[in-house]
């Protein structure tokens, strides 16, 4: 995660909050909304809540700060019964370059480990219940990486470029890469990409299992393709989609036949719903179901 391009790239242009597909379709989200230095929030489509990394001259090189805007934006579109699912998004140079070398440098072991340094980039896996799509152009690196990583569902460009090179900076993974890239790609491909620090691209992140979709074309294209996700995801009972993100995301902690059963006790948990009763109605009368999120 400790890597950042800023030194040697310069971003060439700022970061368009709204693209040209967004300009057509798109809102603010909310004239409420926080003032965010780092990052822009939006929702493109109901039910879907849109976070722009913000910071085009670092290349989007993620920082506290950043994080401290990022945390707040997540847990208020968490928090909110309009939003069913959450984009993170970046520039079409950078998704995120790395992490802020310059904040990281003067560190030392204990002021690190005394101020728990980084652990705040975990709210977004440890806390966030709605699902969250990353949506991946240009340099993903570092801790770019892992935060797409953290992200329950990767869609990237093609030409998007990918990788945990902090062994080339005298150090590790630190925000989770080591643990989320072996999930992903297996042991053998993950340390060769950790111990190497070579990249790797959108292209092969799609034939790797790291992203779920690869999409031809730039940002605007990566950008529809992802928010018609998430507003599908968003269309469906809200109590129904945060218990399958739940099991899904035990699939990756429990043996299975403890995973089986965890997700047989939720299955049988949604039958004590509302919106179980009403999917279920309307399928048999051939109406579209009116969900109550309850």
């Amino acid at each position: 995660m400790f890597y950042s391009r800023c030194s040697r790239l310069v971003a060439s242009s700022t970061a368009r909050p709204l693209t040209s597909y967004l300009s057509r379709v798109g809102r603010r989200y909310s004239s409420a909304s926080p003032a965010y230095e780092y990052i822009l929030t939006e929702s493109p489509k109901p039910g879907v809540g849109l976070i722009t990394l913000n910071r085009p001259k670092a290349l989007n090189a993620l920082s506290s700060p950043l994080f401290k805007e990022l945390n707040d934006a997540l847990t208020k579109y968490d928090e909110d019964k309009d939003i069913g699912a959450i984009i993170i998004t970046g520039s079409e140079k950078a998704f995120a370059a790395g992490a802020d070398i310059k904040e990281m440098a003067p560190l030392t072991f204990s002021s690190a480990y005394s101020n728990n340094f980084i652990a705040p980039w975990s709210h977004l896996a440890n806390n966030i219940r709605k699902p969250v799509i990353a949506a991946v152009a240009g340099y993903a690196l570092g801790g770019g990486c892992e935060l797409a990583l953290m992200c329950d569902i990767v869609y990237c460009t093609a030409n998007a470029t990918f990788g945990q090179p902090e062994i080339k900076l005298g150090v590790i993974p630190g925000a989770g890469g080591s643990q989320r890239l072996t999930r992903a790609v297996g042991k053998s491909k993950a340390m060769e990409l950790i111990l190497t620090g070579k990249n790797f691209s959108g292209k092969e992140a799609g034939e790797w299992g790291v992203a779920a979709k690869v999409v031809d074309g730039g940002k605007d294209e990566l950008l529809e393709e992802a928010i018609k996700t998430a507003e599908t995801i968003a269309s469906y009972s809200r109590v129904a989609v945060t218990a399958a993100k739940e099991v899904v995301n035990k699939s990756q902690e429990l043996a299975l036949k403890e995973g089986v059963d965890f997700e047989r006790r939720l299955f049988h948990g949604l039958f004590g719903t509302q919106d179980q009763k009403i999917g279920m109605t309307a399928f048999a009368e051939k109406k579209k179901p009116e969900w109550t999120h309850e």
